[in-house]
């Protein structure tokens, strides 16, 4: 989990270092490549982007299997594989792989805040506390996103950030999460339920 969250913030870090131009307002997955009809795929970008999704999720879905062999539950470690198996999917299907992406990303961003919130009944406090409101961050924005636009049909207060912006407020609360529980776990913490 520690080698997942390394690799994921390194990774996106230098593929936006290495992308002409890019904007954090820009979506995290432009880095792969941006949507049909004119998909741009900057190079190495996207080989580092997609690269680091494919090992990101490995690592996150090898850590569920390792999780569960030492006596994790499967209200944890199952969420924890799709997640993983979920990042992997955006890297094996970049942005202008339609809908596969977009599916793949959304499930990403929902199964990750569903585990790390499941996460916070499986540790112990202060760190629960933590986990919660990582969790619970990533979900609100994520459900106040399809809110405003499928219920109200306006943009989602946060629009002001860009989509990038109102997207990495969804996955860096994920993203964060994963090495910190890699280090709940390397400290000799074992979930409880």
């Amino acid at each position: 989990m520690v080698l997942a969250g390394v690799v994921a913030f390194m990774g996106i870090t230098t593929a936006s270092v290495l992308y002409p131009d890019y904007s954090i307002r820009q979506d995290i997955s432009d880095l792969g490549s941006t949507r049909p009809p004119d998909p741009v795929i900057h190079e190495p970008s996207a080989t580092i982007f997609n690269a680091t999704m494919l090992l990101t999720g490995a690592f996150v879905v090898i850590a569920a299997y390792f999780l569960y062999r030492d006596g994790g539950t499967r209200v944890l470690t199952v969420p924890l594989a799709v997640f993983g198996l979920s990042v992997f999917g955006v890297g094996v299907f970049p942005g202008n792989v339609t809908p596969w992406h977009g599916l793949f990303a959304l499930l990403t961003f929902f199964s990750g805040g569903i585990t790390v919130v499941l996460s916070s009944r499986a540790v112990t406090r202060p760190f629960s506390y933590l986990c919660l409101l990582l969790g619970g961050i990533s979900l609100l924005v994520l459900v106040s996103v399809f809110f405003y636009g499928l219920v109200l049909r306006e943009p989602t207060p946060l629009a002001f950030l860009g989509s990038g912006g109102v997207e990495r407020w969804v996955a860096y609360p994920l993203l964060l999460w994963v090495p910190a529980f890699g280090g709940y776990l390397l400290g000799g913490a074992t979930p409880t339920r």
